[in-house]
């Protein structure tokens, strides 16, 4: 959505002020800019690059940072990412800070399971605003959504097509799109199976971010309300349900790692 709005606010002088209320900035905080005195620098590089003074929403990307000044992805000589020792609650400080200068209206989180959020709950002064997680039939985190709406966050669902072009799948790997299951639905309602899939995650009552770099399948991802899945669509589809995370950064080694806890 981000991505997707940059090229308008690049231009916005021409932009009239109804099309400019409309559009919502997101960003991230990157995983080696988790120490407090780097929080700062990294939204105002971000702000900088986007010509905006400020963001409408900041999320920490992952719980676990890692070393300071070796690229975004800082390895070993084994190749395994390189832990910082710094605590995300330090990081959601710094974060409530940039609230308070006006850079971003608010700040959450993303990849963080409920051990995380309460942690993170325990010392907030401003609490998160939004949990971004993976989500979509293969992983439909029944459990940790429910939770995060009983503190009153917001929850976004990114990956909701299954990440078909993610480059670290392997031959034979399951392909969410091609379910036959979806493809029955999909011709119910003379839609794509694309269209149904962001549709289910609407009418679970997420916010939902498909990703796309093709210009007719971006127009085709905008058109889904013009229908609504009947409650036996839902639990058809939601039947899909195999814990099947598709994004986990492939790193199980840093304490901070999200993915050992249940939800």
């Amino acid at each position: 959505m981000a991505l997707m709005a940059t090229k308008a606010i690049m231009g916005r002088t021409t932009v009239h002020q109804q099309e400019w209320e409309d559009i919502f900035i997101t960003s991230k905080l990157w995983s080696t800019y988790h120490r407090p005195y780097r929080v700062e620098g990294a939204l105002r590089t971000t702000l900088s690059d986007l010509g905006l003074d400020y963001i409408d929403l900041y999320l920490i990307h992952w719980p676990q940072g890692y070393k300071e000044g070796g690229g975004l992805f800082p390895v070993d000589s084994q190749g395994k990412l390189i832990p910082s020792p710094v605590d995300y609650v330090e990081t959601w400080k710094a974060m409530e800070k940039l609230v308070d200068l006006g850079l971003t209206k608010s700040i959450g989180l993303s990849n963080f399971n409920k051990k995380q959020i309460d942690r993170v709950m325990e010392v907030a002064r401003i609490k998160p605003a939004s949990l971004q997680i993976e989500v979509h039939p293969y992983l439909n985190q029944e459990k940790l959504i429910d939770y995060a709406r009983s503190l009153d966050i917001t929850v976004t669902a990114y990956s909701p097509l299954g990440s078909p072009d993610r480059p670290w799948a392997k031959p034979g790997d399951p392909q969410l799109l091609e379910e036959p299951l979806l493809k029955t639905i999909s011709e119910k309602y003379n839609k794509s199976p694309a269209q149904i899939l962001i549709r289910y995650a609407i009418d679970r009552g997420l916010i939902v971010l498909p990703k796309s770099v093709t210009k007719s399948r971006i127009i085709q991802n905008f058109n889904v309300f013009d229908f609504q899945l009947t409650a036996e669509d839902i639990k058809t589809i939601g039947s899909l349900e195999c814990n099947g995370r598709l994004c986990s950064l492939g790193d199980v080694h840093h304490p901070f790692y999200p993915f050992h806890d249940e939800f």
